[in-house]
């Protein structure tokens, strides 16, 4: 793979598409996996463009529910709420 920069802040390099299976595969070098932030298993969508230009975009990954649950602070939790007692329910 050739590494090519053409203007700041953007990265550019050669690669080969290559037969997998019935598919055709594009191997993504480590250094714009990690600029892009994707690793095996990451799912991405794929656009052409007018001009048959592929475009690579990561998907927003959704988080876990122990991931939300680690946010959980004491300094970021309110306190109980009370709504009072409305009808027969037990409580």
């Amino acid at each position: 793979m050739r590494e090519r920069k053409r203007k700041e802040g953007v990265l550019s390099m050669s690669t080969t598409v290559q037969k997998w299976g019935n598919s055709l595969g594009i191997r993504i070098p480590s250094q714009i996996a990690e600029k892009i932030a994707i690793s095996q298993g990451s799912e991405v969508d794929l656009i052409v463009g007018d001009d048959h230009s592929l475009i690579v975009i990561p998907k927003k990954k959704k988080p876990t529910l122990e991931e939300l649950l680690a946010q959980c602070k004491m300094e970021n939790r309110h306190e109980e709420v009370t709504f009072g007692v409305e009808g027969k329910e037990l409580l």
